[in-house]
């Protein structure tokens, strides 16, 4: 029996200058162009952590430990005709090693929370958003 909805884990890292990192989708993608916290589908031998970790190196080129994690919050969205449904978990992080780049395509840029509300993202996403900033004001 498979699913009838998807996992995804997404990073929300914070410089030291209080600007948040956002990953635009490369344009042939599902949602392309829109701006999002960067993250992945979770591999069924993973935990969320884990997952979140794969992807940032995939994705970033990054490298961060598993303690630097902390669970912010999640948002949902239930499946659509023919389609799965999504689940988002957004975790936090102030500290890693390596400059991030878009290795996938698509780019990346700091933003202030201001700003990134202004960004044109994915419903989901601008549920993190407002969830994250809430709690980091």
């Amino acid at each position: 029996m498979s699913r009838r909805w998807l996992t995804v884990v997404a990073g929300a890292l914070q410089a030291d200058d209080g600007r948040w990192l956002m990953h635009c989708r490369p344009l042939e993608k599902h949602h392309g162009g829109l701006w999002e916290f960067p993250g992945g589908k979770i591999e069924p031998s993973e935990i969320p952590v884990e997952s979140l970790i794969r992807e940032l190196r995939e994705e970033l080129g990054i490298g961060i430990a598993h303690g630097v994690c902390t669970p912010v919050s999640f948002a949902e969205e239930h499946a659509a005709e023919g389609q799965k449904g999504i689940v988002i978990l957004l975790y936090k992080i102030a500290v890693w090693q390596g400059s991030p780049a878009a290795l996938e395509g698509g780019k990346v840029g700091w933003f202030t929370p201001a700003e990134i509300n202004r960004l044109d993202k994915p419903p989901l996403d601008c549920e993190l958003a407002d969830r994250l900033f809430a709690q980091t004001e």
